[in-house]
């Protein structure tokens, strides 16, 4: 199993529309062979941060559904980022 976790920076004024325009994307993901959970979330105390929460079940689907990545639009409004892979090898209740 797979988990992509972290967050994009994009300007204060237009967070609230990429997450708006995200809401096609976390649709189509959880349609997706091998999607567990997928959201991008607007930051309750950070104006230009979303938050990217991922499961996926193999690097096979995550690379199926990536493709090449997002449009170059969506792209360009992000300045900055921090999302990393985490590989699991077991869960458990906490």
């Amino acid at each position: 199993m797979l988990i992509i976790a972290g967050y994009l920076e994009v300007a204060p004024a237009d967070r609230d529309g990429y997450v708006a325009e995200g809401r096609a994307v976390v649709a189509l993901a959880r349609r997706a062979a091998g999607c567990l959970d997928f959201t991008l979330a607007a930051d309750p105390l950070d104006a230009g941060r979303i938050t990217v929460y991922e499961r996926w079940e193999s690097d096979e689907d995550l690379a199926r559904f990536r493709g090449d990545g997002p449009p170059d639009e969506q792209s360009r409004r992000i300045l900055g980022a921090e999302v990393r892979k985490y590989r699991i090898s077991a869960t458990e209740d906490p």
